[in-house]
């Protein structure tokens, strides 16, 4: 039998856009049949210039979705920002809890109710592909204490156990995406907002790191359901702009967060590697990519300042 709160908390969905108006209308169908529905669903548009507007006010003008408000951005935030301001924007509206996720997944109809019957200040829903697979990518184990560790995700959710029968009821995490995470309130008090320097990639890897080192624990639920519209694919071109992030974004988790001052050099290391092997792998531009990254990481070593924690919330809550 599932357990009960104590008491029914608000709570808002935030969900950052840009530019995947199909994916997003069917996300909002899920977010539409929810057995609990939201008490606000922000959508954070990132100023999408395909059907996106279209498509969120048609979802208005119908009331498909309870609680759907828009937020348009003038430019695009990259997800990093638009996080940042849906979960300011649904902290300062005094909402309780707060469900991220991004606009390619679509919940299951009680993953809503299965989040609220726990009692933990951090949750994470549990992905799968459109097949039923189990798809969760989220770390189990994040290692920033050997430096020899090339890629600090050393073991996830979906190599650990290999399908949702064989996982707990709960699963403690070591970082996530913001695809599913629901934090409260005492979070953002403690440790603020996402960064939005990151624009994209590692944005939330830095917020479970900091909630974590905040004394938070982050469970991920074994029944708390979440479809992925599209196959996982992280594999990005490091030659191309999306690799410059990738590789700064991460340099600057180990900059924050790496737990010797072996690993907090690290990101010199790799840059040297990539620099030296570029001829052979990666070509000049991965290797621009990288001495570039590993120079602009160094202005990011402290949170920024629009992340901290934000005043209390002065109008009454939502619940």
């Amino acid at each position: 039998m599932r357990p009960e709160p104590a008491a029914r908390e608000s709570v808002a969905i935030v969900v950052v856009t840009y530019n995947r108006a199909d994916l997003l209308e069917q996300m909002l169908r899920g977010l539409g049949a929810l057995e609990r529905p939201a008490d606000l669903v922000l959508v954070v548009d990132n100023a999408s210039t395909d059907h996106t507007p279209e498509v969120l006010a048609r979802c208005l003008e119908r009331s498909t979705v309870p609680g759907l408000e828009v937020l348009r951005t003038a430019e695009n935030l990259g997800g990093a920002g638009g996080f940042h301001l849906g979960m300011r924007t649904a902290f300062e509206r005094g909402l309780e809890r707060i469900w991220v996720m991004d606009d390619d997944v679509v919940p299951a109809t009680d993953c809503l109710e299965v989040l609220l019957a726990q009692d933990e200040d951090c949750l994470f829903s549990v992905r799968e592909d459109a097949g039923g697979a189990l798809a969760e990518k989220a770390a189990t184990h994040f290692d920033l204490r050997r430096p020899w560790v090339v890629k600090p995700k050393t073991e996830m959710v979906e190599t650990a156990y290999g399908t949702r029968a064989a996982m707990p009821e709960r699963v403690e995490l070591a970082n996530v995406a913001f695809e599913g995470l629901m934090v409260r309130r005492a979070v953002v008090e403690a440790i603020g907002l996402p960064d939005p320097a990151f624009f994209i990639f590692y944005d939330d890897v830095d917020f479970a790191l900091r909630a974590r080192r905040a004394g938070f624990r982050i469970w991920a639920l074994r029944d708390a359901v979440l479809v992925r519209q599209l196959p996982f694919d992280q594999q990005h071109d490091l030659a191309g702009w999306k690799g410059y992030y990738m590789y700064r974004n991460l340099f600057v988790v180990h900059a924050r967060y790496g737990e010797n001052v072996l690993v907090r050099l690290k990101p010199w290391l790799v840059a040297l590697v990539v620099v030296l092997l570029s001829p052979v792998r990666g070509g000049r531009a991965e290797a621009r990519n990288v001495v570039r990254a590993v120079r602009d990481a160094r202005r990011l070593r402290v949170l920024s300042p629009e992340a901290a924690p934000p005043a209390p919330a002065t109008g009454p809550g939502s619940g």
